[in-house]
């Protein structure tokens, strides 16, 4: 015994030294340009296998199949948002199927995408091990792979602010009429994703005003350039804006405005220490591997380069504006809404500073990424998975396919006809709208009692359904009230229960209303007749 554990210790020794040295050559091939991709490949294929394993008993995020839903038609915008999160649902179903997983590499790819762009800056200012490290600092935060699981108009700014923020940069740097329209789309870009990005191009504005070299800047066509560029990209928008009564500026108004001076006075200084203290941890970690003097930091601080120097002024206003804008104006402005800005923070810190990166402490960070990512795709994914089996997801998400599929079958028993319009609660319609095969419409106005609409002649015409949580009951009351203006229609009330490999876990019931299409309805059905199928009742499981 005495000597087997030496001979463990030495074995365990080389292999960890195996690994460092594997490390250290991916590390010194950076500037050969295969690192890169691979740690971004890297992670993209850790985090799906952990989406694949943690949401096996769980689907999309309503947020995602909302997302979907407006893409289904190529507007230039929505009652909610601006169109770029549904032109890429769209682009991407193209190709992709109609897949949880799918959707999970949709969400991914995007992070891959934003991490690419911000190489692409940071390339302007470090070489070989500083690359790497932004990267890896960034993907110790929750960002791009949990807050970008939810591919939303938050989620989409992941990929476009830092192409919009390369872009700008190139054009203040080179003051080039192709660097200056394509600043000017990316720009525009950002803001189809979501408006929010205005605090962006308004950072980019004052960063040049305040620059150093803001005559030289100003006095080219490079900034007009760019403006004309962002307004043509936007003219659509606009036009769509002007013709449909402004339609997401009003739903901002009504859900996002209206707080006091001092609770906004709260909202806004919270916001500024929520977002110190998410860029403040990949900054403690870059300072407990350099360990400079606080002096130096100071004086790195103080004498950053000029494209530096751009990126740090716009990185304070990304986080200064909105936090003036929320205290003035008494608006919401969660930190959530702004995590896409903190590569800039990270950006600036790292190639700013001025003194030597050791290389144990890049390769230490590199293996801390990938331990993380490996354990929790193989250990806490698994883990993950059970505890939704018993306790679910709040927001319904263990229960959307399977109460999908059991009111397709529903519809299928009065019907013979395709589901085309569908109402109820707002993530169950929109995952009927997904996850049926007849992928029907989500009509609000069916079953919410307080935007309550009749539907047309051709919908009515048509037949719908809805679907609501036993629970709610104002989304009841919405069916309920639905279903007396119709001469026929189905009530169901079901539960179903969890199923992970065989293990049953929670249940929840809903309740279903079908009203068959004018044509499978029969003749002289009394105005108020409606048939109950609550009798067959029953207890299935979900599928895994």
């Amino acid at each position: 015994m005495s000597l087997a554990l030496p001979a463990i210790a030495i074995e365990t020794n080389d292999l960890v030294a195996r690994w460092r040295r594997a490390l250290g050559i991916w590390i010194d091939a950076v500037e050969d340009g295969w690192a890169v991709p691979v740690l971004i490949a890297g992670f993209v294929a850790f985090w799906m296998a952990y989406f694949s394993i943690a949401y096996v008993g769980g689907d999309l995020h309503q947020d995602v199949i909302e997302t979907w839903s407006l893409g289904r038609s190529f507007d230039w915008g929505s009652t909610k948002h601006p169109p770029l999160m549904g032109w890429a649902a769209r682009a991407w179903t193209t190709v992709f199927p109609l897949t949880n997983w799918s959707f999970n590499l949709l969400a991914l790819t995007n992070a891959a995408v934003g991490l690419w762009a911000v190489d692409l800056i940071t390339r302007r200012f470090a070489r070989g091990d500083r690359r790497l490290v932004v990267l890896l600092l960034l993907m110790l935060l929750p960002i791009y792979q949990l807050h970008a699981q939810r591919f939303n108009a938050n989620a989409v700014l992941l990929s476009s602010w830092p192409l919009a923020t390369w872009c700008f940069l190139r054009s203040f740097e080179t003051r080039s009429n192709g660097w200056a329209v394509a600043a000017g789309a990316t720009a525009a870009l950002a803001m189809l994703g979501k408006y929010y990005s205005i605090f962006l191009i308004g950072s980019f504005a004052i960063a040049a005003l305040c620059h150093r070299d803001r005559r030289a800047y100003f006095t080219s066509a490079a900034p007009w350039i760019a403006a004309l560029a962002g307004l043509v990209v936007l003219a659509p928008h606009l036009v769509w804006l002007a013709t449909t009564g402004a339609q997401p500026f009003s739903h901002a108004i009504e859900h996002h405005v209206g707080k006091t001076a001092a609770a906004a006075l709260i909202e806004g200084g919270g916001f500024l220490l929520a977002m110190a203290g998410i860029a403040g941890v990949p900054g403690l970690i870059w300072l407990a591997m350099t360990r400079p003097r606080p002096t130096r930091v100071l004086n790195d601080a103080l004498s950053l380069d000029s494209g530096l120097r751009l990126l740090a002024m716009i990185s304070i206003g990304t986080v200064v504006f909105p936090a003036l804008i929320s205290a003035i104006f008494g608006t919401d402005m969660p930190p959530l809404w702004g995590l896409q800005g903190i590569f800039l923070f990270v950006v600036v810190t790292v190639c700013g500073a001025s003194y030597h990166v050791p290389r144990d402490m890049t390769i230490n960070l590199a293996a801390t990424t990938i331990a993380i990512a490996a354990f929790a795709a193989t250990i806490v994914a698994p883990l993950h998975a059970l505890y939704r089996n018993y306790v679910p997801l709040s927001e319904g998400r263990n229960f959307y396919e399977p109460a999908v599929a059991e009111l397709d079958r529903l519809w299928r028993t009065a019907s013979d006809r395709p589901l085309t319009a569908v109402g109820g609660d707002d993530g169950l319609a929109f995952a009927a709208a997904f996850y049926s095969p007849d992928h029907p419409r989500y009509e609000m106005g069916l079953v919410h009692p307080h935007e309550l609409q009749l539907p047309n002649a051709a919908r009515r015409a048509g037949g719908w359904a809805a679907l609501c949580y036993d629970t709610d009951i104002s989304c009841i009351m919405g069916m309920q009230a639905a279903a007396a203006r119709e001469e026929r229609s189905i009530r169901a009330d079901f539960t179903l229960r969890t199923n992970m490999f065989g293990w049953q876990g929670a249940s929840q019931g809903f309740v279903a209303l079908i009203i068959p299409p004018d044509t499978d309805r029969p003749t002289g059905t009394a105005p108020d007749a409606a048939d109950d199928l609550s009798a067959r009742r029953r207890l299935p499981s979900t599928a895994n």
